[in-house]
């Protein structure tokens, strides 16, 4: 399986966990079986990807709070944007991956999944969030 159809399953699961009110330890068991993922690369990546956000979001939920317009909180972001969001910030942050892959991944997905405005929105935050964290290279080619 490519990395960008992992990224997908994987932003999926985000989005899933972000909308339950209660998530139950058995929660990624589930979203296995129901998509039916067998390849054991693929249920390590959206392990590490779960336990990751979980164990990091404040962090993370700081880092896009900090980067939002004023009088914007975290309420105010579609789930399927938030989800995005978080998931480019723990692989850029976390997992060292080049931000300008991150970003582009995630905002072919908001083309896919979210409306018209979520790229210009999440590429925004996103550019924030590698300035503030110094993520190396120029932010202008985000």
């Amino acid at each position: 399986m490519q990395r960008s159809a992992m990224r997908e399953l994987a932003f999926k699961l985000v989005y899933e966990l972000e909308v339950q009110k209660e998530i139950s330890a058995d929660q990624l068991d589930i979203f296995i079986e129901n998509n039916e993922i067998t390849n054991g690369n693929v249920v390590e990546y959206l392990k590490d990807i779960k336990a990751g956000i979980e164990k990091n979001s404040e962090e993370i939920n700081k880092l896009i709070m900090s980067n939002l317009k004023e009088n914007w909180s975290l309420n105010r972001i579609s789930k399927i944007n938030l989800s995005l969001i978080k998931l480019a910030i723990y692989e850029m942050v976390y997992k060292k991956l080049p931000y300008k892959v991150a970003i582009n991944e995630v905002v072919e997905l908001a083309k896919k999944y979210a409306d018209e405005s979520a790229p210009v929105f999440i590429n925004g935050i996103l550019a924030s969030v590698v300035k503030e964290k110094n993520l190396n290279g120029d932010v202008n080619e985000a």
